[in-house]
């Protein structure tokens, strides 16, 4: 994987500079804005390494806004917007301004570019599927956006596109991830520049059907008969049934700049902080209070080397002798409740003095190296689901909710060793961690959200989705002195220049929001209260 992200990279940099060239003569008779031997192969290849490679994006998206709203990370100044609902329009625009004019383009023009080629069908199902998780984290974030019109000035001359309601934006996921699931061909074209799974056609199957199960869930408050066709159809055409098939890119180590995407951009965006995000005391008391295997492996102390993440001192043990495990409040910076020097010693050193910001706990050096997999759906996920769908319906999903439950929390246990220096935690550890966690009636759907709240870490936007939708952990809104609003923001408002540049569909959109329209307290369609 990391010499085929090598190679793409070169190609995708000589590519950008072949299409940024101009020239001075050319066919009067050929269109100047579109390339007409563009290799849509490669276009897949950008789009699915800018997903979590590109820094620009992640570090907003991510570290500075949801991974702080739902209470895994916060304690400083990067993490205040999410963490303390501190308002930042240009923050809040990102992930619109960089998807749409880069990975929207390219991904609906590379499903254009293989649609009607019977030598493409499986690199066009595949496009068309990477296209429905492209837009649905645009969705997710935003709500009602441009989809079915979008990325298309080129091809149709549409600039100002309308936007399209999310529930119409569902329906379509749905119908494109059950079609391009079976459009999928063992026997058809053989698919490169695919840095998921290397044009394995059976795996991009599952991921479509666990796509649809992911998406199906998101439905349950707003739309549960729908949500119910969907996740039974989503089983029934095969989902994840192993961490062997969950969808991973696994990035180079390479510390990534803003024009760099081979590293991973969510460990970018940590390594590159002056002083390293700490984890949020619900995480660790979630871990804690349930005697959780894995405490002691994600969250560490160190003495931080400021510019040098990976040579800072693990102190992990001594301090914890003296304090157990500390993070920062959901309402306070790492400076608030200031803690007084202690003293530890550390081997070759000697006596040494560990001062407020040592007793912080962060997250492991694995979890955030730059060659740390980018976890984009896993099985852990899946089984978790499956297990919620089975308190809401029934038995319908091959088995009861106890084993998806169980196999759940024993694959995102497991999936650590996934990561370069990750541990592998032994199966009698896990199995009586179980044991001691078993589903409470009438408290199943929390203790399952629970668990996936752990199990996407990293995932930030897919994390605050799954809270939003599901209501768990309860999280108490986070305000302190620095606040822009009292409650939680429940989603991203629109960018100015779209408001501006988009009026009249802009308009119309933010309308439809209802009361307060265009604000980061309302909610997204699939949201209900």
């Amino acid at each position: 994987m990391k010499t085929n992200i090598k190679k793409y990279a070169a190609i995708l940099t000589i590519m950008v500079l072949m299409l940024s060239a101009c020239k001075k003569f050319g066919d009067v008779n050929i269109d100047p804005t579109r390339s007409s031997n563009l290799d849509p192969s490669l276009q897949l290849t950008n789009v699915q390494l800018r997903f979590s490679g590109d820094l620009e994006v992640n570090e907003k998206l991510g570290l500075v806004f949801t991974m702080p709203l739902v209470q895994q990370i916060g304690g400083i100044w990067l993490n205040r917007n999410g963490q303390f609902y501190v308002y930042d329009r240009n923050y809040l625009s990102s992930l619109w301004n960089n998807t749409y004019n880069n990975d929207v383009v390219n991904i609906v023009d590379a499903v254009n570019r293989t649609k009607n080629d019977p030598t493409k069908t499986n690199l066009n199902a595949i496009c068309r599927i990477m296209k429905v998780y492209e837009f649905a984290r645009m969705t997710d974030v935003y709500g009602d956006i441009p989809y079915f019109e979008a990325g298309k000035a080129f091809t149709d001359g549409i600039i100002q596109p309308k936007f399209d309601k999310q529930e119409d934006i569902y329906n379509d996921f749905f119908k494109e991830l059950a079609e391009a699931s079976a459009q999928l061909d063992v026997a058809k074209d053989a698919v490169k520049g695919d840095l998921f799974y290397n044009g394995a056609i059976a795996s991009w199957k599952k991921f479509a059907n666990s796509l649809r199960l992911r998406y199906a869930m998101r439905l349950v408050k707003i739309n549960p008969d729908k949500a119910k066709v969907e996740a039974q159809a989503a089983y029934t055409a095969g989902v994840f049934s192993s961490n062997a098939e969950l969808c991973k890119l696994v990035h180079q180590d390479v510390q990534n700049s803003y024009v760099d995407i081979r590293g991973n951009g969510v460990s970018a965006a940590f390594c590159q902080s002056e002083v390293i995000p700490r984890v949020q005391d619900p995480f660790i008391e979630q871990l804690r209070n349930t005697n959780d295997p894995r405490l002691s492996h994600m969250v560490r102390y160190y003495i931080d080397i400021v510019n040098r993440p990976f040579d800072r001192i693990d102190i992990t043990d001594q301090v914890k002798a003296q304090i157990g495990y500390n993070g920062v409040p959901p309402n306070e910076y790492i400076w608030d409740g200031w803690m007084n020097p202690i003293t530890i010693d550390i081997p070759g050193v000697g006596p040494t003095e560990a001062v407020n910001n040592d007793q912080k706990a962060q997250l492991a050096n694995f979890l955030i190296r730059n060659n740390a997999p980018f976890l984009h759906q896993t099985y852990a996920e899946v089984e978790l689901l499956l297990a919620e769908a089975t308190v809401r319906w029934g038995a319908n999903f091959g088995g009861t909710a106890a084993e998806h439950y169980a196999k759940g929390i024993e694959a995102a246990i497991s999936q650590l060793s996934l990561f370069p220096g990750g541990p592998s935690i032994s199966s009698t550890d896990i199995s009586n961690f179980i044991k001691g966690n078993n589903l409470i009636p009438g408290r199943e759907i929390e203790m399952i959200n629970k668990q996936l709240w752990i199990a996407l870490l990293l995932n930030g936007p897919e994390a605050y989705a799954n809270w939003r939708r599901s209501g768990f952990p309860v999280l108490a809104s986070s305000t302190n002195y620095d606040s822009s609003v009292q409650t939680t923001p429940r989603r991203f408002e629109y960018p100015i220049f779209e408001l501006e540049q988009n009026a009249v569909n802009a308009a119309a959109a933010v309308a439809a929001i209802g009361p307060g329209g265009n604000t980061w307290t309302n909610r997204v369609w699939w949201d209900k209260p």
